[in-house]
Order: structure tokens, then sequence, then C-alpha cells
């Protein structure tokens, strides 16, 4: 018996994750060609939880958490306390 029923991608899938979810991918999306985003979390969730955690992590805990550069991550910073500062 084989071991692995699945072809590419949805093995991987099947092996990762469980076998029932690689079939509905496949049932889902099969023959279509998929581009993945960069980044799983859109820039306005990053700013809010920035607004929210800034005190919490440090800005290379940041930039590793959502994939974002050092410099990226302050620039969100400033941008929020700009906002703050016209809000007041």
């Amino acid at each position: 018996m084989i071991s692995d029923p699945f072809t590419g991608i949805y093995g991987e899938i099947a092996a990762q994750i469980d076998s029932e979810t690689a079939e509905k991918i496949y049932r889902m999306l099969h023959g279509q060609i998929i581009a993945f985003p960069q980044r799983l979390y859109n820039p306005e969730y990053v700013r809010s939880f920035i607004r929210k955690n800034a005190k919490k992590y440090s800005v290379r805990e940041l930039s590793v958490l959502f994939g974002y550069s050092n410099r990226r991550i302050r620039q969100f910073i400033a941008e929020e306390k700009r906002s703050e500062e016209l809000l007041k």
C-alpha cells in the first residue's frame, strides 16, 4: 500500500496539516495557480497591533513577528505618534 497517496503540494499539505484539508484545498482550488503574498498581516492590522503593544515589544521583535524591516516598523511607530499628536 502506498503511504502517501497525494501528489506534489497536496502531499506536503497532508503531511503538515492533514489529509482532509489537502482534499478540501484540492476541491476548492485544483488547476489554479496561486501566489501568496509575502506578508500574512495587512498594514492596518500591524499598525493597530503596534499602537496597542509598542511598549511590550522591541522594534526587532515586531519586525520578526510581522516580516517587516526594522526601518519599516520604526516608520509605523512614527506614523502612529504623529497621528496621536494630531488628535490632541
